[in-house]
């Protein structure tokens, strides 16, 4: 006798036949023509018992499986159970698809089960089946289910219902709960449920340090179960005596609500976590949040779908954030537990969880592919393209295969960077201009229009600091003038002769670089600081007034760089500083992201307390302007002693990448 499983090469799939596997039972094994390649890495995962696998070609949307009269002459009364996990688990999935595979999927099984016969039929369902029933939901219970508006929840309702009415043969039913990675490994084969949340939880830690405490809702019930425990508890349950016509729940006996869950997971990425949490009903129900598209004003429903599409996070995840159900597995638990079968709690494996994302899941590990799709065939100028930043954000540009074009005043440089960039295979456009001066930057957008007809992203790298205290400045204005006029005119001017010609083709992305000094107001910086300041505001204007034409503005707040910019700095030396080519990463990231703020979460959090303790910002900037000595051009002393750039390190390790 053997078996017969359908969807055993999916997620949940694998890991019963690796269970089933060890009982040294025949298997057949349902598989698609396109998921040949996956059948035969499950027989490679089998090891020793890879030769009990056996392919049965056929489709669950086609009648009796689409199992051809031969296969199934040679399975007849040789199946004593036959596994149906075959179905569409996407929330997101059209009616049609999720009725075809899941529910006339389940009456084509059924029909093969008996033609067969097979001795039983057990069918994996979900807990999706009681909807959105208010309060404990039974293994006894399935009429009584409440709010099945999603067609997801309809379609595993009415499969369930078919094996209850239709079934000729014993039967056994299977609810897992949401099911996510392996407990030991945290290996998991796509970001579904839970894992669309992760992105969201990645970007929080990228922008706030981990102690921030943060305010959120308490949210509904969750139920997770780790895929490996999903697979030995049914095929346990499978084989326990005197058990047919049972319904039984492969959910965690310890109730999780959404809050519980996104602290354990936060800390998991060393993230903040939520260290106040409303329930949701203070707030109203997260399904309220986003309501049916005719229930809403068109502009909040755009940025509300801007947000979540932002983050990824697929709209009818929200429903389930007020999830109002829990789950009893007493009858489950009553037959798995004496068995050494247990749900391991979730603290103990949500850093698995959370690590097998971030190393194999999370999108952002394809930056590359990503970085060529997004530059391919687009025209990119680099603004200051002969160094720092903007040269090694020009490598990365020409090896992602876009059409680089940059600008600089040196014509040297820009015939070092060019030879660096050919002999890697790539091409460059390069152009000698000190777009500091109005007449020339005029001349070279006139240039690059005749050449190029548009440009597709403008990234304005092109500036130059002063580290000067104001008192040190009183009789130079023309220190705030040149720089004003380099980091600010200049950028706006190749804005404003570029944005015309990105209209007309109706897309485009200006990059413009500024500082975490905008962000913390350092001192010694007040004419840098002011310069990148009334870019960001031109910037965010722009943003607004040319969202709907298809152009979008990014402002990186770059933190201290080794450039050769703060090379006359010396105290820099001794310091830990970002290098041009992770500068050049944020860049890229922007180019992919297109976010409107691109920040590290020291200068994230530096805004913050601006807005909220502004007397704290200036006490830690006093404390920096106490300590940091003035530039030798500005008459400070050439370099502090030892015992002083001991104690200038260790503040600076607290504050990293603060221009002091």
């Amino acid at each position: 006798m053997g078996y017969f499983v359908t969807g055993g090469t999916g997620f949940i799939g694998r890991h019963l036949i690796l269970e089933l596997a060890r009982r040294g039972e025949p298997i057949w094994i349902l598989v698609r023509p396109g998921s040949r390649a996956r059948f035969e890495q499950l027989v490679r995962d089998c090891g020793s018992g890879g030769n009990l696998l056996v392919p049965v070609n056929g489709d669950l949307t086609e009648p009796l499986l689409g199992v051809s009269a031969s296969d199934r002459r040679a399975m007849s009364g040789r199946i004593e159970h036959c596994f149906h996990l075959g179905a569409l688990y996407d929330l997101n999935a059209a009616d049609a698809d999720l009725v075809g595979a899941n529910v006339r999927g389940t009456r084509h099984a059924l029909d093969l089960a008996h033609e067969i016969p097979a001795a039983r039929f057990h069918l994996f369902s979900s807990i999706a089946v009681a909807g959105r029933y208010r309060g404990r939901f039974t293994e006894r219970m399935f009429d009584e289910a409440e709010g099945l508006d999603l067609p997801y929840f309809r379609t595993k309702h009415e499969s369930e219902a078919l094996v209850r009415t239709s079934c000729r043969i014993p039967w056994r039913i299977y609810r897992p709960g949401m099911v996510v990675g392996d407990s030991h490994s945290g290996v998991m084969d796509k970001v579904d449920g839970p894992y669309y949340l992760f992105k969201a939880i990645q970007t929080l830690r990228d922008a706030l340090p981990r102690w921030v405490p943060l305010v959120g809702i308490e949210g509904g019930h969750v139920n997770l179960v780790p895929v490996d425990f999903v697979a030995a508890a049914a095929v346990h349950l499978a084989h326990a005596p005197a058990q047919d016509g049972q319904c039984f729940h492969l959910t965690d006996p310890q109730d999780h609500r959404v809050g519980d869950v996104l602290n354990l997971i936060a800390r998991a990425a060393h993230a903040p976590s939520m260290a106040l949490r409303f329930e949701s009903g203070v707030f109203g129900s997260a399904s309220d949040l986003v309501r049916p598209l005719k229930e809403m004003l068109p502009s909040v429903e755009r940025i509300a779908g801007q947000l979540l599409d932002d983050l990824g996070i697929p709209r009818s995840l929200l429903g389930l954030l007020d999830n109002p159900t829990t789950f009893d597995s007493a009858q489950a638990q009553a037959l798995l537990v004496p068995a050494g079968i247990r749900v391991p709690p979730l603290e103990t494996y949500a850093w698995r969880l959370w690590d097998y994302w971030e190393r194999c899941l999370d999108p952002g590990l394809h930056t590359a592919a990503s970085l060529r799709r997004c530059v391919k065939d687009k025209t990119v100028l680099v603004t200051g393209g002969s160094s720092g930043i903007g040269r090694a954000t020009a490598l990365r540009l020409a090896d992602a295969g876009a059409r680089l074009l940059i600008v600089a005043r040196d014509e040297n440089k820009l015939a070092s960077v060019r030879a660096d960039i050919e002999a890697r295979g790539g091409k460059v456009g390069t152009y000698t201009c000190d777009i500091g001066e109005a007449e020339a930057c005029a001349r070279l957008i006139e240039r690059l229009l005749a050449d190029h007809g548009h440009v597709d992203i403008l990234i304005n790298n092109a500036g130059r600091s002063i580290r000067r205290g104001i008192d040190q400045t009183y009789a130079r204005l023309h220190d705030y003038e040149r720089l004003m006029r380099i980091n600010y005119f200049a950028a706006v001017s190749m804005t404003l002769g570029l944005l015309p010609a990105m209209v007309k083709f109706g897309a485009g992305h200006v990059i413009n670089i500024s500082s975490i000094g905008v962000l913390t107001n350092a001192p010694r910086f007040a004419a840098y600081n002011a310069s990148k300041a009334a870019l960001e505001a031109f910037s965010r204007c722009a943003a607004t007034e040319y969202a709907a034409r298809g152009i979008r503005f990014t402002v990186i707040n770059m933190p201290l760089v080794r450039t050769p910019m703060v090379a006359p700095t010396k105290m820099y030396e001794h310091f830990d500083l970002m290098s041009p080519e992770q500068a050049a990463e944020r860049v890229c990231a922007a180019i992919i992201d297109h976010p409107e703020r691109l920040a590290t979460p020291l200068g994230v959090f530096a805004q913050l307390v601006e807005l909220f303790a502004p007397k704290i910002g200036r006490a830690i900037m006093g404390e920096g302007y106490r300590m940091f000595p003035d530039s030798e051009a500005a008459g400070g002393a050439p370099s502090p002693d030892a015992r002083a750039l001991h104690e200038l390190g260790a503040f600076t390790s607290i504050t990293r990448g603060v221009h002091w």
